[in-house]
């Protein structure tokens, strides 16, 4: 079905509201949808919503002439974090997805998340396992997703529960998760959304915001989402320019703050050094310093080599 304008009521949506928030290559996007619509069971539904103006998209939709798919095109321009809270809107399952839409859904993506449900119904979140492709869909493995999982992501048998300081000083030395992957609780996605004032790292302060809540996850290794990293995209782009990692900076030195005040020293001291973050910035000065003006160089110089700050001492 499409709609231009939805008002996000109605009745009770199902178990796993899937959100996409659109915007770019429609092939990929197309590819996305279908795999949504390989999983198995009735408890699911699949809402698109596109942030821009590609032709030939709504009609698109029309023609799937599915009742498991809603496409809503928004009125304006929303970015990248306004269309992420508008599909939070929308959820109204108990849990929801909000998967990229040039991602993949293996056809065992809602197998594992159930069953990592049945094993911890109270869990907020969960992790499943993820392969990385490439912008042509083939597998790859990049030096930031090898440091994920050798360096950063827990160890232990799985499925694995994880929550408070212990899994907050985990994430802050190193975000091993894979934000389009996690299965969220509804309820508590909605209380925190995603903040206004952060455009690349916003899935981690979710993250943070909701473990000081009380929030748990459980990470399981089995493969059933495939995330695609391209070699250009925002993230990398604002990484070069030096933008993403004033954003980090001024992220983990505000996180180091509340994480004090909340008595989570260790997460803390984590937040105030974020040496991943540091070693990343030092992994793109090559690049920066072959595509970027000078200035970038030295914004990523700033972020590597800057001070750590004091705190309370553990």
């Amino acid at each position: 079905m499409t709609d231009q304008d939805p008002s996000g009521g109605g009745s009770a949506g199902p178990r796993f509201d899937i959100l996409m928030p659109y915007y770019g290559d429609v092939t990929l996007m197309q590819d996305a949808v279908r795999s949504v619509l390989a999983q198995d069971g009735s408890d699911w539904r699949l809402t698109v919503v596109d942030d821009g103006k590609e032709a030939g998209v709504p009609e698109w939709f029309a023609a799937l002439a599915d009742d498991r798919v809603r496409y809503l095109r928004n009125e304006r321009n929303l970015g990248v974090t306004g269309n992420f809270n508008r599909c939070v809107e929308l959820s109204e399952g108990e849990y929801t997805v909000l998967m990229g839409c040039d991602d993949l859904l293996l056809p065992n993506y809602l197998r594992t998340v159930r069953a990592a449900l049945d094993h911890e119904p109270k869990a907020t979140m969960v992790q499943p396992g993820v392969d990385v492709i490439d912008g042509e869909g083939r597998l790859s493995r990049t030096l930031v997703d090898t440091t994920k999982e050798r360096l950063y992501a827990p160890k232990g048998p799985r499925p694995l529960t994880l929550s408070g300081e212990d899994l907050a000083v985990s994430l802050l030395r190193g975000n091993w998760l894979y934000f389009p992957s996690i299965c969220w609780r509804t309820e508590a996605m909605r209380r925190f959304r995603f903040r206004a004032d952060l455009g690349v790292i916003q899935d981690l302060a979710l993250v943070v915001d909701l473990l000081l809540d009380g929030a748990s996850l459980v990470v399981t290794d089995t493969v059933s989402f495939q995330y695609r990293r391209h070699a250009v995209s925002e993230s990398s782009a604002k990484a070069l320019s030096g933008d993403r990692f004033d954003e980090a900076r001024r992220f983990f030195r505000e996180t180091a703050e509340r994480l004090t005040a909340h008595g989570w020293n260790r997460a803390a001291k984590a937040s105030r050094r974020y040496w991943s973050s540091r070693l990343h910035a030092l992994t793109l000065l090559p690049a920066a310093a072959r595509r970027g003006p000078r200035g970038s160089t030295r914004g990523l110089i700033r972020h590597a080599f800057g001070s750590i700050g004091r705190g309370p001492t553990t």
